[in-house]
């Protein structure tokens, strides 16, 4: 058996090597190669972990809340294994792992960081049982592909009843999050932001989910929302509603740069979008409930330099560019929130994809609020990808003029030479890694 491991190993490592001398991620092939050599590959090297293992899910979040959960847990002085990319089905899973490991068939890690797709959880664990799941929110995501949110809420509660000594660090300011929880029979502690800290206003047009009580069927009553469905939630009929936060979130601070307090202590990190109050503060509870002291946890956030399209940070001649994914209505609301919070003069791009991985029912648009791009002080917007001529039929729609051009890096390369020198890159799933290359391949060029 050791012989077959380190042939699909060799072999792994040697497919990711050549598909990136191509230009290709690599990563999903890599992890469906060694399945096919080793079927028990990933029961064999999960049980080399020697302390814990976590696993992320949730619709928004997952990559972001993954990787700096990794990279606390690095700052700590330990080794860990992690699928940085967001390949984050059974095949992705696999590579994390297979990549990982030394040529004699051997992991050495400490513990393991494992982003992983809600409707991918019932494949990858009964390979192995994590010790943590993270759960972020269930948000509304590709109605095509994964139908009605119950269905995952259904796919993430057999999961959990797979691993029923894992321990859930779940978002308890969302109702659909909290109950799953609840209902699981697992173990779980909860984090979330206890008090308002958002004007109302801002979110009022929002399409929420999970609006009745999933315990009764009764609508649900809140105090506050923070967004989308995100908040401060009570049940008028069978009393369910918001649990005790165990790590709750206050002096919550955003704008050009967040901040809050928790467990006594101000965490800063250097980021727009107060999404990320929750991205940041899931890592923290889940290390923490781990039992990791996270001495240096604001250095990592000051150090902390997002990938892979999240919030990712490029220069361009003298052009600052921010690419970021924005692939269902909760997601982009927030990534116009983000936008508005700087109030200089910006070019914005949209490109919009409808490949199987994006979801090729694309009507999920017409739940975003772009009418809000009126009020950013955008030079221009130009709509890109596949599906761009619905983009700019969206935006039509709201009386936004919109320039069309397809080919992503022309549009790039357009608003460089002709732009504010602030500019916005917002795509959805399968254009993010290709327009990743195009900005490092710009950045990489000649004044």
């Amino acid at each position: 058996m050791i012989l077959r491991r380190m042939l699909a190993i060799w072999i792994s490592k040697a497919t990711c090597v050549v598909c990136k001398l191509a230009g290709k991620q690599g990563v999903t092939l890599a992890g469906k190669i060694a399945l096919k050599i080793d079927p028990k590959i990933l029961m064999e090297l999960s049980g080399q972990v020697r302390k814990k293992i976590f696993i992320t899910c949730g619709t928004n979040g997952k990559t972001t809340t993954n990787n700096l959960l990794c990279s606390a847990i690095e700052a700590e002085g330990e080794k860990v294994i992690c699928n940085h990319t967001g390949s984050n089905m059974l095949n992705g899973v696999v590579s994390a792992f297979v990549l990982a490991a030394k040529w004699n068939g051997k992991l050495d890690a400490d513990y393991a960081c494992i982003e992983i797709d809600e409707a991918s959880t019932v494949r990858v664990l009964p390979y192995f049982k994590p010790d943590y799941m993270i759960l972020t929110n269930l948000f509304r995501d590709q109605l095509d592909r994964y139908g009605e949110i119950d269905i995952t809420m259904e796919l993430l509660k057999k999961a959990m009843h797979m691993a029923p000594d894992m321990t859930l660090v779940v978002n308890g300011d969302d109702a659909l999050s909290a109950f799953l929880a609840k209902d699981s029979g697992n173990k779980y502690v909860t984090f979330g932001i206890g008090k308002q800290c958002q004007q109302e206003k801002e979110n009022a047009r929002e399409i929420r989910e999970g609006q009745f009580c999933k315990c009764c069927g009764e609508k649900l009553n809140y105090h506050f929302y923070h967004y989308s469905q995100l908040g401060d939630y009570e049940c008028p009929n069978c009393g369910f509603k918001r649990p005790k936060l165990d790590f709750d979130a206050e002096n919550v601070k955003s704008g050009g740069k967040l901040s809050f307090d928790v467990d006594n202590r101000e965490i800063k990190a250097n980021y727009r979008g107060f999404y990320n109050v929750y991205n940041i503060l899931a890592a923290y509870a889940a290390a923490r409930t781990a039992g990791l002291e996270l001495k240096n946890y604001n250095k990592v956030l000051a150090d902390y330099n997002p990938q892979n399209g999240r919030m990712e940070h490029f220069h361009i001649k003298n052009t600052d560019v921010l690419l970021n994914l924005a692939k269902n209505p909760a997601g982009f609301n927030q990534n116009i929130s983000a936008v508005q919070e700087d109030d200089k003069p910006k070019d914005i791009i949209v490109l919009i994809n409808d490949k199987d991985q994006d979801g090729t029912d694309i009507s999920w648009l017409w739940d975003v609020d772009f009418d809000r791009f009126q009020d950013m002080n955008a030079a221009s917007i130009t709509v890109s990808g596949i599906r761009c001529q619905d983009m700019r039929l969206r935006l039509k729609y709201v009386d936004i003029p919109s320039r069309l051009e397809p080919d992503v890096e022309k549009a790039i390369r357009s608003r460089i030479a002709d732009g504010t020198g602030n500019l916005y890159v917002l795509v959805n799933y399968t254009a993010l890694y290709d327009t990743h290359n195009i900005l490092k391949k710009l950045e990489q060029e000649k004044a």
